[in-house]
């Protein structure tokens, strides 16, 4: 044992003895570290040390807390819940808007393939699951966030009233309506187009027949000289196969609704509550059966550019199907 002592005033010594430290069972230091009486100490600090580090936290959080919702404050201020603060040109969507397409499939190796057999009906289950899904809130405009109560129902010399959208009406599909299966049970699937929104954007269509470009269909051009005048304020639609292969497996095509494409009444896009995009669904009757066909859906109107390019997709939409025995 060592001895470590000090001269006192009087000239005698105090002696501090340096004990080997108490031996204590795991109990006994847990115990005493949640609490120790001897020194005072609570989770190896004192009260005083604990009420002074409380004290500090709390006001470092409710600084904190203050900075953060004077920058939310700032932030939401500055939002507008009913229109994007950039639209058309200087928006990163820019004013050319894209088509998509349904169904997709939810595996992400299928990536744009539709694919199943007409003959399995949990194959022809998997896609129309996924239409019926897609065209919910078409079929039931209960489940609009509105409730679909403004909802109107319109026509290319009727406009909309202010508040309300333009309904889409969903017996007008022909074949390609829920309760025929969307035509995949009969080796003849629809697949739906529609085109992405865009606040603001106002197509300008082709509503003259001497306008059309040169390299639009022949049947798509022959549809529009056929339509009344009143209806040519239509983005047209037009599907084809996109190689010489898919040009002869691709078979018959028709068009629901009948107008062949987006009427110009659904737009401008303004985010009003209940506003359904339209869509056209496109009816192969006879493709060739066990054959990919790859597929581009493009739509017409004066102010969508169009890119071949695969790669690029502009104001195009791709695909493939095919539908086994």
């Amino acid at each position: 044992m060592s001895v470590l002592g000090k001269q006192l005033q009087n000239g005698t010594y105090e002696f501090d003895y340096n004990r080997a430290p108490e031996q204590k069972t795991n109990w006994k230091a847990f115990r005493d570290y949640i609490h120790n009486p001897a020194e005072g100490t609570y989770c190896g600090h004192t009260g005083k040390k604990w009420a002074i580090t409380g004290i500090f936290y709390t006001c470092f959080f409710a600084v904190l807390a203050l900075l953060f919702a004077i920058c939310m404050k700032g932030l939401l201020a500055t939002i507008n819940t009913e229109k994007p603060r950039w639209i058309l040109e200087e928006s990163l969507i820019g004013t050319n808007p894209g088509l998509g397409f349904r169904p997709i499939s939810e595996i992400p190796e299928e990536k744009s393939l539709i694919w199943y057999s007409s003959s399995d009906p949990s194959s022809v289950q998997k896609w129309t699951g996924l239409l019926d899904k897609f065209l919910e809130e078409y079929v039931n405009s209960s489940l609009l966030p509105n409730g679909g109560r403004n909802q109107q129902i319109c026509n290319y010399n009727t406009p909309v009233k202010p508040g309300h959208v333009c309904a889409v009406e969903v017996n007008n599909w022909g074949p390609c309506s829920p309760n025929q299966q969307y035509g995949f049970n009969n080796s003849a699937p629809c697949v739906f187009i529609k085109l992405n929104r865009i606040y603001g954007w106002i197509p300008e269509c082709y509503n003259s027949t001497n306008d059309l470009p040169s390299d639009m269909p022949a049947s798509l051009v022959q549809h529009i000289k056929s339509v009344n005048s009143s209806r040519l304020n239509t983005i047209w639609v037009s599907c084809a196969g996109e190689d010489p292969h898919d040009h002869e497996n691709i078979g018959e095509i028709n068009y629901y609704p009948e107008d062949h494409g987006f009427p110009g009444y659904y737009y401008p896009y303004k985010n009003i509550p209940g506003y359904l995009s339209p869509v056209v669904a496109v009816h192969f009757l006879r493709p060739a059966r066990n054959r990919i066909i790859s597929v581009e859906c493009r739509a017409w109107a004066k102010n969508i550019k169009y890119s071949p390019l695969k790669l690029d997709k502009l104001g195009s939409v791709h695909f493939e199907l095919m539908v086994d025995e």
